[in-house]
C-alpha cells in the first residue's frame, strides 16, 4: 500500500481556501479504496509563517505531496481533479 502525505497550505479561510479543502477532501475520499493511504494536513500560513517560509510557499492555496518522494506541488483551488492527480503524480496521464 502506497502512503501519501499531502499538506495543503492556505492563507486564512478565504473562499479559495474553503474550495481547496473541500476539493482535496473529496479527492482523498474517492481514492480511499485504491490501495492508497492518504493523510492530509491543512496548514494556515498566517498561523504558522515559519513553516511556509521553510517550505518556500509563494502562493496559496497550494497542495504539496511530501510522501512518497519526490515532492510535488499543485497551486489553486484543486477543482480540476485530473490535473491535480497528474500534478501530484498520483495518477498517470
Amino acid at each position: 500500500m502506497t502512503q501519501y502525505l499531502l499538506r495543503l497550505y492556505i492563507a486564512g479561510m478565504t473562499p479559495a481556501a474553503r474550495r481547496a479543502i473541500k476539493n482535496l477532501e473529496a479527492l482523498t475520499a474517492d481514492m480511499a479504496g485504491q490501495e492508497m493511504d492518504m493523510q492530509v494536513e491543512v496548514v494556515d500560513i498566517l498561523e504558522r509563517p515559519q513553516l511556509a517560509e521553510d517550505e518556500r510557499i509563494l502562493a496559496t492555496p497550494v497542495v504539496v505531496r511530501r510522501l512518497p518522494p519526490p515532492v510535488r506541488r499543485v497551486v489553486g483551488d484543486l477543482s480540476e481533479r485530473e490535473r491535480v492527480l497528474v500534478g501530484l503524480d498520483i495518477l498517470e496521464r
